[in-house]
């Protein structure tokens, strides 16, 4: 089976378990401890918390300030605009922001969630019927 494991560097742990639990996460206890948090969207998809010193232990790179500079966008699919939009409203009624106003591309409805450390998140509705024909 594949599985997708997105691993990102948080500054309060249990602050972010709490903002991703209330964006529609899960935390799965089994790979969870005091320096990490493994948050569940999917059987296949995963979202690792990690404090900065256990992040560290997997790079010898600098940890990137995400609230100044961008190192990737992590898309997120729902079943209806409106699961976007409730989405996204959870994560701003739980500390996050939101940079970006809503794009519609008409096939598909997008809207951006940036988490405690900057994190951005695209959630999105996709109508394949409804994408142009070429």
């Amino acid at each position: 089976m594949k599985q997708v494991f997105i691993n990102l560097a948080v500054k309060d742990l249990d602050k972010s378990m709490n903002f991703y639990k209330q964006i529609g996460f899960s935390n799965n206890p089994q790979f969870s401890d005091h320096t990490a948090k493994c948050m569940v969207w999917s059987e296949h998809i995963f979202v690792m918390l990690l404090t900065h010193e256990k992040f560290k232990t997997f790079t010898t790179k600098p940890i990137a300030n995400a609230k100044n500079e961008i190192a990737g966008l992590f898309s997120l699919s729902l079943e209806s605009v409106e699961q976007v939009n409730a989405t996204v409203e959870k994560g701003i009624a739980a500390g996050g922001t939101e940079p970006n106003e809503m794009r519609d591309y008409g096939f598909m409805q997008q809207r951006s969630l940036e988490d405690f450390d900057g994190h951005t998140w695209e959630l999105f509705y996709m109508d394949i019927t409804k994408f142009p024909q070429q």
